[in-house]
């Protein structure tokens, strides 16, 4: 058997399995192979990410933790995933699957979506989605192009993918995220009708996925390249920032800081941001817990994917009148809604 025919029949079991949801054992009499060769066949499957799986996590495990959460920061929904590790990376990889299996199962209707496709964990959760069937007719990156030429190629091929998977048409950013100068700025956009439209198209987003940074340079980029010096995140930080929400920096209330580096970002600004319907985010890790604290209390996301450890300390850090105010408000019920991004 060449490889193509090897390749079919790989496909073929894959589809049998998944799709069709036959046992293996019947799968093995219909090819007439054995039970052992459809294992190593779904297996390798799995391996060339023909199938990608997604680890479901049970509704609402931390239902009281993602309650506490929710009143004393206003969010509309919180999900919360036990760390298996404390590597960033590691819970980047969970909390990506988890914000897939969010994803794959609202009710979707939203025609436009905001994608910050450069943030490393939506992109881990792009290449483990399944097809959707939505009446999504956009998905717009967030922000220009930023740090090397291998990242900017991930990050537009991820664009290109989610879009494929919603049944939509990509709207890329090909202009530098974080530009040398106001000038600089204004000049790159004065001659790039493309980028024009695609920000003011971010002027009605329905749903906007975002990461949220820390108050240091993220460790997949490079100072100045296509992104902010050190010193410039020096100077942010004795204005008083703790993280940044698509390189909006905040304070540790979630106020935002203005500086010089707000007219430096090729993409969407604060205002668009706050007038997207929806603000879905997903982060963790101790690196990012003020960051994430931060874009909460501000109201810069409304939906947050993240961990126990992260959750607690959102609770532990909440102002005493936000804690004060939760407990007046009466208890939900134990019967909580699904999450949903439907069109107003």
């Amino acid at each position: 058997m060449n490889d193509v025919d090897a390749q079919r029949l790989m496909i073929k079991v894959a589809r049998l399995y998944h799709t069709h949801e036959m046992r293996q054992t019947d799968i093995a009499k219909r090819l007439q192979i054995s039970q052992s060769r459809v294992s190593r066949l779904l297996a390798q499957a799995e391996e060339a990410a023909i199938v990608r799986t997604v680890v479901a996590v049970p509704p609402h495990v931390h239902a009281e933790l993602e309650e506490r959460v929710e009143a004393l920061y206003g969010l509309n929904e919180v999900h919360i995933i036990d760390a298996v590790s404390d590597n960033e990376e590691e819970l980047g990889k969970d909390l990506a699957h988890t914000m897939a299996s969010l994803l794959q199962d609202v009710a979707f209707e939203v025609r436009t979506i905001a994608l910050t496709s450069w943030s490393k964990t939506m992109r881990t959760m792009i290449n483990v989605m399944l097809p959707m069937r939505t009446r999504c007719k956009h998905v717009i990156e967030t922000l220009g192009d930023l740090g090397p030429p291998s990242l900017q190629h991930d990050t537009a091929r991820s664009t290109q993918q989610f879009a494929a998977l919603t049944g939509a048409q990509p709207v890329f950013l090909r202009t530098p995220g974080v530009a040398a100068s106001r000038e600089m700025k204004e000049l790159l956009l004065s001659g790039d009708p493309h980028a024009r439209e695609a920000l003011q198209m971010l002027d009605s987003v329905d749903l906007a996925l975002v990461g949220i940074g820390a108050d240091e340079i993220d460790p997949d980029l490079r100072p100045g390249d296509n992104f902010f010096t050190d010193e410039q995140f020096a100077r942010v930080r004795e204005l008083g920032a703790v993280g940044e929400v698509c390189l909006h920096f905040l304070d540790a209330d979630g106020n935002p800081i203005d500086s010089e580096l707000e007219d430096l970002v090729v993409g969407i600004t604060r205002e668009q941001l706050r007038n997207a319907k929806h603000r879905w985010a997903v982060a963790g890790g101790a690196r990012k817990h003020r960051a994430i604290r931060a874009a909460a209390a501000g109201g810069w996301v409304d939906t947050l994917v993240t961990d126990a450890a992260t959750a607690r300390f959102l609770v532990d850090t909440a102002p005493e009148d936000r804690k004060a105010a939760a407990e007046l408000k009466p208890a939900r019920t134990t019967s909580r809604r699904r999450t949903s991004a439907t069109k107003d």
